[in-house]
């Protein structure tokens, strides 16, 4: 494999003469460069005119290599070609190199660049490119490629270090300017200087007209590196003192990388790609580039595949413009217990989330998983234009922000089934498309609870990510170690126990009059982020009961439910059946009862012999939200049927009770709706399991538990009013 390099722009601050008569001194060794052993001038060439010179040595290295290795190739020092073309009237350098020894085994070469900075005539710009190609070396490829990257990598900054030396050396000499190259007054013919082996050229005017033509070629091919023809300007290309100020210190392997990704993303926004599948919209900011060489640890290909799905993703749901777009419901921002507050020690924003005050279960109901989505990517969005201006306001990069976690009230509702695989959803759109956001994670008050969510969670969460979580439970936050190392404790929120104020909304229970149903949700006008929602909503109608078949492989297979009864009361059956039901068929002549309504059970069939009840009915009203689970026995068809629950009715000797009354004047005498979730489980996977729907309701009312059972299951159900 081909392992390439490109440096960013480096500017020295000086003229370009300067520069050069800096360039100069390293030559015919350079005591600061101790690989460096020294120089040979193998052909020299100069313009009549001053403007051109060429010249070419030959340099040699001492390469800090094992001396087995050493021995092994039978060699002590590695020789270079270098090819200089200096251009005074362009006031270009164009610097070509290529590796003399083991030219057969390895392929180096290197082309760097000198001129004029577009926007100073005063300053210098220096470009550097390099590629290494090992062929073969004797079963020690790796090896090499290991020590050349390393010895390679290490000499680059070094190089501009060493021209400043230089540089402060000429104006110690009391050398602050030298004139720049203007043409001769006469034409004087100048003898060139030419190396023996050239000197057959010399004799013969066809040969000096080809060696123009090569001067002349290499004047064009310098004018290509060097001097553009379209003006090169701060969005073509990175400056190394811009990387620093705004993406902060990287080392010259991951400046290379992060400019040859964007470099591809320039081409592919040009039409130029080979690829043709994908094409730059427009070219993302360069702190979101590196994010993504961050999150594959700057595998150039790895990062280009990531990155590109999500500017695909980006592009297809429109995130680009959420922040503009998306108007989050009014309730959301009582509710939803996350807001900003200033920011930590290292200046990153600070976002608080206090998710044990949240009714996660409510909130997925009236929002849904979509609109959640949403809310979750604008606060990221709003991350990253936060992080920029903070770059702006404290003079350094800063690309990530602080998150704290409170987790007081944390307790087994928070373990929701729905909730947590909904949220397992969330941190994988997260992670795909915002990688390398989160700078640290504050976790505080955790409860016992915490490490089964933790189990739960963890796996999806990228391991670079998982290393910047901060955990603490109980009051362990306060004093040394905890907040106060990571927050000033002028902006530590009062619930917290600091005296800063914080207005992050409080959470609470998600009233029910705000839950929607799937029909409701789907008449939002935003493109669909997700094309399948976790929860279902069905009308139900006298006569015309919601039924759901799931089949059973195996036996001890667990069903779990979760439903709530947002209008009208009815009776929830769990059937069993060897056979596999079908939608029934409409009657040309029967009325269109509407919504989302299925009936699976056939009106030929007979109780008792074509299916069977598993579970004793549950009559369910009107707000009440149900949590069960029931143990299969064998496998086959199992039916779960909701159907309108019609009051018994009375004797005349008989009073009606009061509950039966009031709940004939709540139910509508037209249908009801249900909207629930279902899974299937492995009975290993949920025996003893903290994410049982038994154990997962919402809590923030009372609940009183109503059980049924049977001989033939073992089940139960949780009511929450």
């Amino acid at each position: 494999m081909v392992q390439k390099y490109q440096s960013p722009v480096r500017v020295y601050k000086y003229p370009f003469e300067m520069v050069m008569a800096a360039y100069e001194k390293r030559f015919p060794t350079c005591p600061l460069i101790p690989v460096f052993l020294g120089s040979e001038i193998l052909s020299e060439f100069k313009s009549e005119d001053g403007s051109l010179h060429i010249l070419e040595r030959s340099c040699k290295l001492n390469v800090d290599a094992p001396r087995l290795l050493k021995k092994i190739a039978g060699v002590e020092y590695v020789f270079f070609i270098q090819k200089n073309t200096l251009n005074w009237k362009d006031r270009t350098l164009l610097i070509e190199a290529h590796n003399e020894t083991f030219g057969s085994r390895i392929t180096v070469n290197e082309t760097c660049c000198y001129s004029v900075h577009p926007e100073n005539e005063d300053w210098t710009c220096f470009e550097q490119s390099a590629s290494l190609d090992i062929k073969s070396f004797f079963g020690f490829e790796n090896t090499v490629e290991k020590i050349a990257m390393k010895q390679y990598t290490a000499n680059i900054k070094r190089g501009k270090e060493v021209i400043e030396y230089y540089l402060n050396e000429l104006i110690a000499e009391g050398i602050t300017h030298i004139p720049r190259w203007s043409p001769p007054e006469k034409k004087v013919v100048e003898k060139p200087i030419v190396h023996p082996v050239l000197s057959f050229l010399t004799s013969a005017p066809e040969s000096h007209m080809e060696l123009e033509d090569v001067h002349s070629g290499a004047k064009e091919t310098n004018s290509n590196l060097c001097s553009s023809s379209e003006p090169t300007t701060p969005d073509d290309k990175l400056d190394a003192d811009y990387i620093e100020r705004y993406l902060g210190q990287l080392t010259p392997m991951q400046e290379s990388c992060l400019i040859q990704l964007r470099q591809w993303l320039q081409e592919t926004h040009k039409g130029k790609s080979e690829a043709g599948e994908w094409k730059a919209e427009k070219i993302p900011k360069d702190e979101h580039i590196l994010r993504f060489l961050k999150a594959r640890d700057f595998n150039i290909d790895k990062a280009r595949e990531m990155l590109c799905q999500s500017l695909t993703w980006r592009k297809q749901y429109q995130v680009d413009y959420i922040l503009e777009t998306w108007r989050p419901p009014t309730f959301l921002e009582e509710y939803y217990a996350g807001g900003w507050h200033f920011q930590d020690r290292d200046r990153r924003p600070l976002y608080i989330l206090r998710l044990g005050q949240m009714d996660t279960k409510g909130l997925v109901k009236a929002l849904g998983e979509e609109a959640l989505l949403r809310h979750v990517l604008s606060i990221n969005e709003e991350g990253q234009k936060r992080c920029e201006e903070n770059t702006k306001i404290f003079g350094r990069p800063i690309t990530s922000w602080t998150c704290l976690v409170d987790l007081e009230g944390l307790n087994m509702r928070h373990l929701w089934r729905p909730g947590v695989k909904a949220l397992l959803r969330i941190i994988e759109v997260v992670e795909a498309n915002y990688p390398e956001t989160l700078g640290r994670l504050l976790i505080v008050r955790a409860p016992r609870v915490f490490p089964v969510l933790w189990t739960l969670v963890s796996p999806f969460i990228n391991e670079n990510t998982r290393q910047k979580f901060l955990i603490y439970s109980g009051n362990n936050y306060q004093g040394a170690g905890g907040l106060i190392d990571y927050i000033d404790k002028e902006i530590i929120p009062d619930f917290l126990g600091g005296d800063c104020m914080c207005y992050v909304p409080e959470g609470g229970l998600v009233p029910k009059s705000l839950y929607q149903t799937e029909e409701e949700l789907e008449n939002s006008d935003n493109i669909k982020l997700w094309t399948e929602t976790i929860y279902q909503s069905a009308n139900i109608f006298k006569g015309a009961p919601h039924e759901i078949v799931i089949e059973i492989l195996e036996g001890s297979s667990v069903i779990t439910w979760d439903f709530d009864i947002l209008k009208g009361d009815v009776v929830f059956n769990i059937f069993h059946s060897k056979r596999s039901p079908q939608a029934a068929r409409k009657e040309p002549s029967a009325p269109l009862v509407g919504g989302n309504n299925v009936q699976l059970i056939e009106r030929s069939w007979v109780l008792g012999v074509d299916y069977s009840m598993v579970e004793s009915p549950l009559t369910c009203r009107e707000g009440e939200s149900i949590q069960g689970s029931h143990i299969t026995r064998w496998p086959g068809f199992y039916i779960l049927q909701w159907k309108m629950n019609s009051p018994p009715s009375c004797s005349a000797t008989t009073l009606p009770r009061v509950d039966d009354v009031l709940a004939t004047l709540q139910v509508s005498s037209h249908k009801c709706k249900v909207m629930y979730y279902t899974e299937v489980l492995a009975s290993e996977d949920f025996r003893g399991s903290m994410t049982s729907l038994e154990s997962c309701h919402s809590g923030f009312s009372q609940l009183s538990a109503g059980t049924t059972s049977s001989s033939q299951s073992q089940s139960s159900s949780l009511i929450s009013r």
